[in-house]
C-alpha cells in the first residue's frame, strides 16, 4: 500500500506540475511514444509476413505434383505467364482462357475476364491511366473492366493483371490448371540467413529500448530540485524515490497512449508508402495481442525500474541535490565485463554449420550483451575524455565545462546511435563476408547482349519476321536471332534403341558466327557443330548429322504416325566446326544452317530465340524491346542478362534490413533532437544569464554544436570498436573470413551528419531561450 500511495502521489505531481511539469511530461511522452510505436510496428512483422504469404499462396495454382495431368473440365483454365518489367518494376500477370462454363476464378477477381478484357490491380490501373504509363499501354492494350481486390494482391502497390483470351491453346504455351490455392510450405531459411535475421532484429530493436530508457529520464535535473523540496517538508529518501518513479510512470503511461496514436495514425498512411518496391496493407500491420500486452506492461515497468536505479546515484537532500558522479569516478571494469560476456556467449555457441538447426536465443543474447555493454561503456569513456580537455576558444570551453559538470545526459543522448552504429558495422561486415555465398555467376555476357527472348509460339514465316522486327526496334544495335528445333535420323529403330537426335539452329551468317567458330560463311551453307572437348557427344551428333544424308525435320513423326514427314538433306560439303558460348552462356551443338539452306518457314515446330544488344543511351530502350516482344507474342519470355545473380531469400532479407534501418535512423534522429531540446530547456535560465552578461548568440550556438559533437565522437569510437568486434565474432561463427574492415566509414559519416542536423534543428529553440525574460522567477 505504501508503494501504491507513493506512486500515486508521483502521478499527481506529474499531472499537476504546471506548465513546466507538463512540458517535461510531454517530452517524455513523445519520446516513449515514438519508441512504443516502433515496437508495435516490429511486433506486427510476423503477422504482416503471414498475411502476405497467405495471399501469395491463395493465388498460386494447385501444386503440379498433386495435379500433374489435369484433365479438361468445366472449371479448368488455360493460362500463360505474361509477366513483364516496366522501368525497373515487376508487372506480374497471366493470359487466361476458360475451358468451361464455370472456370476457376483467381482470388480478388469478381468474374473471369472475357477475351480482350483485363482485371488490373489498383496500382497498375493508375499507372496505365497516367502519362508515365504510355509505353506500358502499348504492351497491355486491353480493356480494363475490373479491379483486383486486396485479397488477390501481395501489397497495395503491386502491379498485377489477368487478361482473358479466346485464342490461347496448349500448343501455344498454355498451361492447364484446376484451381488456385497452394498450401505447400515455403522453403526454410538457410542457417546463415537465420543468423543474419537474428542480428538484424537485435540491431534494430536495441536502440529502441535505449531510446525509451533515455526518454523516461527527461527533465531529471528539474525533477531532482523539486524532490529536494519534498525532502524539506519531511519525506524520507525511499519515499522520494518512489514519488520520482510515480512521475516517470505517468510519463510512460502517456507515452503508451501517444505510441498507440502514432502507430494507428502511421498505419493509416503506410499503404501510401513504397520503399524499394515494397509496400504493405495497413490491416497487415497488426501486432499479436500478447505482444501488445507485453509492451503495455514492460514499458511502464522499465520506466519505474530505470528511475529507481538512477536515483541511487543522486543524493536528494532538503537543501539541494548532490550527484554521486561528481565526487566518484565511474568504474570501468564491470562495464567491460558485459560486452566480454556477450562475446563469450557467442564463442561458446560455436560455429553454425550448413545443415544444423540454429538456436536463436544464445546468438541473440550474445549480441544484446555486446551492444548494451557498449552503451554502458560510453559514459565512462566520455567522462574520461572531457576531464582531460582544457583551454581553447570560448564556445569550446563552454561546451567542455558543461560536459564536465554532467556528462551523463550527453552520453544518454548518443547511446542509441552508438548501439545502432555498432550493430550496423557488424551487419555490414557479416553481409560482406557471406555475400559471395548468395551470389552466383550466371556465365552470361551483358556486353554482347542485354536481353534474351524466347517463344515457342512464333514459328515458320513469323519467326523470320520476329527477328526483323527486333532489329527494327528503336535503340537495338544487334540481334542474334535463331530458329531452333530438334531433328532425328530417319529410319526404323528397335524397341531398345535410342533414336539419334540432335538440334538444328537456323540463322544468318552473322548469327551463326556468334554461336560457333565459323571462319567462312555464305548463304546456303550448313555446318556440323561439335561440342568442345567431348568426343562422346560429338559422335552422338554425327549419328544424326550425316553429311549428304537426309534428316527428319519433324521429330514428332517418330511418335505420331499421323504427322507429315518433312525431310532435308545435309549438304555433303558441310564443314565441321566447334561450338562457342552465346551471350547467355549456352553452347549450341548439332547442325547449324543459314536461311538459304533451310527455310525457317518449313519447320513444323520450332522455338524462336533472339539475343538483343541495345544502345543504353536511348531512353526507355528496354520498354521498346519489351513492347515489340509483347506485340509479337504476349507470352514471350524476356529476360535481362546479368553476369551475377542474387539469391531471392538473401535479397528479401536485405530489403527488410533497409526498411528497418530507415525507421531506426529516424527514431535515433528524433531521440537526439528531443534530448537536445530537453537539455536546452533545462538550461533556460543559464542561457539567459550568459546573454545578459553579453555572450554572443553565435558563441552559444557553437557551444551547442560542440556539446553534441564531443559525445558523438566518443560514441562513434565505442561503436566502431564494438561493431568490429561483434562483426568478427559473428563472421567466425559462420566460418567466414572478414573481407572488409573499413565498412565503419559510412557509419561514421552518418553520425557526423546527424550531429549537424540535430544542431541546426535545435537552433530555433536556442535563439528563443536566449532572452532576458528567462531570468524571471516566482
Amino acid at each position: 500500500m505504501t508503494w501504491l500511495r507513493d506512486l500515486g502521489l508521483g502521478l499527481r505531481f506529474a499531472a499537476a506540475g504546471g506548465r513546466e511539469g507538463w512540458a517535461r511530461t510531454a517530452l517524455t511522452a513523445v519520446g516513449v511514444g515514438l519508441g512504443v510505436a516502433l515496437l508495435l510496428a516490429a511486433a506486427s512483422v510476423p503477422h504482416l509476413l503471414d498475411q502476405r504469404s497467405s495471399r501469395d499462396q491463395a493465388r498460386a495454382e494447385v501444386p503440379a505434383s498433386r495435379d500433374a495431368d489435369v484433365p479438361k473440365s468445366d472449371t479448368t483454365v488455360l493460362r500463360v505467364n505474361a509477366a513483364t518489367t516496366y522501368r525497373g518494376r515487376t508487372v506480374g500477370g497471366f493470359l487466361m482462357r476458360a475451358e468451361g462454363a464455370h472456370p476457376a476464378v483467381p482470388p480478388g477477381v469478381d468474374a473471369f475476364p472475357g477475351p480482350g478484357e483485363m482485371a488490373a490491380s489498383p496500382a497498375l490501373r493508375e499507372l496505365l491511366a497516367s502519362p508515365g504509363g504510355a509505353l506500358l499501354r502499348e504492351r497491355l492494350p486491353y480493356r480494363v473492366t475490373s479491379t483486383i481486390a486486396d485479397t488477390g494482391l501481395r501489397s497495395p502497390h503491386e502491379l498485377y493483371f489477368y487478361v482473358g483470351s479466346d485464342s490461347l491453346t496448349r500448343d501455344a504455351g498454355g498451361h492447364r490448371l484446376a484451381g488456385y490455392g497452394d498450401d505447400t510450405p515455403g522453403e526454410p531459411l538457410t542457417p546463415v540467413l537465420v543468423v543474419l535475421v537474428i542480428l538484424i532484429c537485435v540491431v534494430l530493436l536495441a536502440p529502441v529500448a535505449i531510446f525509451i530508457a533515455t526518454a523516461v529520464r527527461f527533465g531529471g535535473e528539474r525533477r531532482d530540485r523539486r524532490l529536494a523540496a519534498l525532502r524539506l517538508v519531511g519525506t524520507d529518501i525511499r519515499t522520494t524515490r518512489r514519488i520520482a518513479a510515480g512521475e516517470a510512470l505517468f510519463g510512460s503511461l502517456l507515452g503508451l497512449l501517444a505510441g498507440l496514436v502514432f502507430f494507428l495514425v502511421g498505419r493509416g498512411f503506410v499503404g501510401d508508402i513504397e520503399l524499394w518496391n515494397l509496400s504493405v496493407f495497413p490491416s497487415d500491420l497488426t501486432p499479436a495481442p500478447w505482444q501488445a500486452a507485453l509492451i503495455a506492461v514492460a514499458v511502464p515497468l522499465c520506466a519505474v525500474l530505470i528511475t529507481l536505479v538512477a536515483m541511487r546515484a543522486v543524493a536528494v537532500e532538503p537543501l539541494g541535490v548532490m550527484r554521486g558522479t561528481g565526487n566518484r569516478r565511474r568504474r570501468v571494469w564491470w562495464r567491460l565485463l558485459v560486452p566480454a560476456l556477450g562475446l563469450t556467449v557467442l564463442g561458446l555457441t560455436g560455429r553454425v554449420e550448413a545443415d544444423m538447426t540454429v538456436n536463436p536465443y544464445p546468438i541473440a543474447a550474445g549480441a544484446v550483451l555486446v551492444l548494451f555493454g557498449l552503451a554502458l561503456l560510453l559514459p565512462w569513456l566520455l567522462e574520461a575524455c572531457v576531464s582531460r580537455l582544457h583551454g581553447g576558444p570560448l564556445p569550446w570551453q563552454l561546451a567542455v565545462r558543461r560536459l564536465q559538470l554532467n556528462s551523463g545526459a550527453a552520453s544518454r543522448a548518443v547511446s542509441g546511435i552508438t548501439v545502432a552504429v555498432a550493430g550496423a558495422v557488424a551487419l555490414q561486415m557479416l553481409f560482406a563476408a557471406v555475400g559471395d555465398e548468395f551470389r552466383t555467376m550466371t556465365g552470361q555476357d551483358p556486353s554482347r547482349a542485354r536481353f534474351h527472348t524466347s517463344s515457342e509460339v512464333v514459328t515458320g514465316e513469323a519467326a523470320a519476321r520476329t527477328i526483323e522486327e527486333f532489329r527494327a526496334t528503336e535503340g537495338v544495335e544487334r540481334v542474334i536471332g535463331t530458329v531452333e528445333t530438334y531433328v532425328v535420323r530417319p529410319g526404323t529403330f528397335g524397341e531398345n534403341e535410342v533414336t539419334p537426335t540432335t538440334s538444328l539452329t537456323v540463322g544468318d551468317c552473322g548469327t551463326l558466327k556468334e554461336l560457333a567458330e565459323i571462319r567462312s560463311c555464305k548463304e546456303g551453307d550448313a555446318f556440323v557443330v561439335h561440342p568442345r572437348g567431348d568426343k562422346e557427344l560429338s559422335d552422338w551428333v554425327d549419328e544424326t548429322a550425316r553429311k549428304g544424308e537426309e534428316i527428319e525435320l519433324n521429330s514428332s513423326v517418330e511418335w505420331d504416325p499421323g504427322a507429315e514427314s518433312v525431310r532435308w538433306t545435309l549438304p555433303a560439303d558441310a564443314a565441321t566446326v566447334t561450338t562457342s558460348r552465346d551471350p547467355i552462356g549456352e553452347e549450341h551443338s548439332g547442325i547449324m544452317a543459314t536461311v538459304g539452306a533451310v527455310d525457317p518457314r518449313s519447320l513444323p515446330s520450332a522455338r524462336t530465340i533472339a539475343q538483343i544488344k541495345v544502345d543504353d543511351g536511348v531512353e526507355d530502350v528496354s520498354e521498346y524491346v519489351r513492347n515489340t516482344a509483347a506485340r509479337i507474342d504476349p507470352g514471350m519470355r524476356v529476360t535481362t542478362l546479368a553476369s551475377t545473380e542474387r539469391d531471392r531469400q538473401y535479397a528479401s532479407v536485405q530489403t527488410g534490413l533497409r526498411s528497418g534501418a530507415v525507421a531506426t535512423l529516424l527514431l535515433i534522429a528524433a531521440s537526439m533532437l528531443i534530448s537536445q531540446l530537453e537539455q536546452l530547456r533545462e538550461r533556460k535560465r543559464l542561457l539567459s544569464v550568459l546573454v545578459a552578461f553579453g555572450t554572443r548568440r553565435v558563441t552559444l550556438g557553437w557551444s551547442v554544436l560542440w556539446q553534441t559533437a564531443v559525445p558523438m565522437t566518443a560514441g562513434l569510437l565505442v561503436a566502431i570498436a564494438g561493431g568490429l568486434g561483434l562483426g568478427a565474432a559473428m563472421t567466425w561463427m559462420l566460418a567466414k573470413t572478414v573481407t572488409r574492415w573499413s565498412l565503419f566509414l559510412p557509419m561514421a559519416g552518418a553520425g557526423a551528419a546527424l550531429v549537424v542536423a540535430v544542431t541546426l534543428l535545435s537552433l530555433p529553440l536556442l535563439w528563443r531561450l536566449m532572452r532576458p525574460d528567462g531570468l524571471r522567477t516566482e
